[in-house]
């Protein structure tokens, strides 16, 4: 597992933050939506006004931390990029790449 983002948490929610890959580097945010049916994402992701992600609230079964679960997907990706967000150190929450 690769760590390939950094996000802050706002106070309204909000996740802002950077992507890195060895192909994508691109400022993001990660924001909670209004749950439209039990399956639907928790949080909409995006960069330039352009959505290509979405992630679900999960707790650790361990600990019972909450974590978000994502999958980011775009044309240029030749699959889904799947990648959990955990709260780090000092604030920081760390995106973390999962195959």
């Amino acid at each position: 597992m690769a760590q390939i983002g950094s996000f802050t948490r706002g106070d309204n929610g909000v996740y802002t933050g950077e992507i890195r890959t060895l192909t994508l580097r691109v400022k993001a945010s990660i924001r909670p939506v209004e749950r439209e049916h039990d399956k639907a994402p928790d949080h909409r992701v995006s960069a330039g006004g352009v959505e290509f992600g979405a992630g679900w609230t999960k707790a650790a079964r361990d600990t019972g931390a909450e974590y978000l679960s994502l999958k980011l997907d775009d044309p240029s990706f030749p699959a889904p990029i799947y990648a959990t967000l955990t709260q780090g150190d000092d604030g920081e929450h760390k995106l973390i790449w999962s195959r």
